[in-house]
């Protein structure tokens, strides 16, 4: 069988080894055998495949170190090697693998730093997954040089270091997509809306993903991820990210999925998050975030409360703490506190009315009390005038009730 070039038995109950004589196979431009109970080591038989451009050996039970010989497939473009028990770091050799559009390394034990060169050697990848292992380091600045890249998994992993803001360059997720079935072959699970989901080549092409979660990725969330207009998942949660929500959040118009759980962010939820109308998946509970929650556009189907939980300064619906005091920081006014708000204008305007009568009474008493009290003329020519005034009208009363008694007995 030397001129067999297409081989797929995946999703069956095969066991045992890839069995050496495979190499013979060096005609072949398609292996597929992923998804049965294979195990054993990979073996170093990749050097004899001249047209291999498809190899697909995932979620098998395959362990060791990746052999360096896959380097030699200088035509390859899609690699699927996710959901074994492949431990080391990934081999310096691929970085010969210059057409690769797929590279996909989930759900291993792999383990060291990303490789820098991914992003200087792959111009073409569009998809660079490597979810759930154990990669340490920072995350390479040079993957931002991956202009086509429209879906980066880094996520479950124990990368350290700030999120880069070059991320914000990857021209991928700033325009659309265009089907080429050439390009998206195979499946790939991706984490969105809450889950996993299984994207086949009919459907890949339409997912625009950045996850970053499961680290311990430190600093705030760059300004310049915003600008990536096309993308429709950004999960950023369980880290130990700090700072507040970008305000141009709103700008991400295709977003679907929004999780920044499970950090330390801080202040209130950006006016701008309510222009988000495509939003179906959010979480932004176990932060340090404060104020209203919004409630316009499509906010209002947001009823479930565990997506605030955890934020304990956070008020207003679908929560049950009220909102009270005039800045609710989201543009719109308070809910729940207006009668509060009444009651302590009316509580302020009772207080003001008192102290100014309270302030008018003692000015005035001082005012003629005081002068008396401190001088001595003043105060004998006050009480004299006081006794002329009471002996005139003394007089007075007495003269006019005369005059009435005289008037009755006529």
């Amino acid at each position: 069988m030397p001129l067999l070039t297409d081989l797929d038995i995946s999703q069956n109950y095969l066991y045992g080894s890839i069995p050496l004589s495979l190499g013979n196979l060096q005609n072949m431009t398609d292996l597929v055998i992923s998804n049965n109970h294979l195990s054993g080591v990979i073996p170093d038989i990749w050097s004899d495949f001249k047209y291999l451009y498809y190899l697909d050996i995932s979620n098998n039970n395959f362990f060791g170190k990746i052999p360096s010989s896959i380097g030699s497939l200088s035509f390859i473009r899609f690699l699927f090697l996710g959901g074994n028990k492949l431990y080391g770091q990934i081999p310096s050799s691929l970085q010969n693998c210059t057409s690769m559009d797929t590279l996909d390394m989930g759900d291993n034990r792999l383990s060291g730093n990303l490789p820098y060169w991914v992003g200087e050697a792959m111009p073409s990848l569009l998809i660079f997954r490597v979810r759930n292992n154990s990669f340490t380091g920072h995350i390479p600045g040079q993957l931002c040089r991956l202009s086509n890249l429209h879906i980066l998994d880094l996520s479950h992993n124990k990368l350290t270091g700030i999120i880069p803001t070059c991320l914000g360059n990857l021209s991928g997720l700033k325009t659309e997509l265009k089907l080429d079935s050439e390009r998206y072959e195979g499946s790939l699970q991706v984490a969105t809306k809450g889950r996993i989901m299984e994207y086949t080549e009919t459907t890949l092409y339409l997912v625009n993903s950045l996850d970053l979660s499961s680290n311990n990725l430190s600093g705030g969330i760059p300004q310049e991820l915003t600008t990536l207009s096309e993308l429709g998942t950004l999960i950023l949660s369980r880290n130990q990210l700090t700072g507040k929500i970008p305000e141009m959040i709103g700008n991400l118009k295709d977003l679907e999925t929004l999780d920044l759980s499970h950090n330390k962010l801080v202040g209130e939820i950006p006016a701008s998050i309510v222009s988000l109308t495509f939003l179906s998946h959010l979480n932004l509970s176990f932060n340090k975030l404060s104020g209203k929650i919004p409630t316009k556009n499509q906010f209002q189907t947001f009823d479930d409360p565990s997506i605030y939980k955890g934020n304990l300064a956070l008020c207003g619906t679908p929560l049950t703490t009220k909102c009270s005091g005039s800045g609710s920081g989201n543009g719109e006014a308070p809910s729940g506190g207006g009668k509060n708000d009444e009651d302590v204008k009316g509580r302020m305007e009772n207080l003001w009315f008192y102290l100014t009568i309270a302030l008018g009474f003692f000015m005035g008493f001082w005012g003629v009390c005081g002068s008396l009290i401190i001088k001595k003329r003043w105060r004998l020519a006050y009480f004299c005038f006081l006794e002329k005034i009471i002996s005139e009208i003394t007089v007075l009363i007495f003269v006019t009730a005369n005059r009435l008694k005289k008037m009755f007995k006529r």
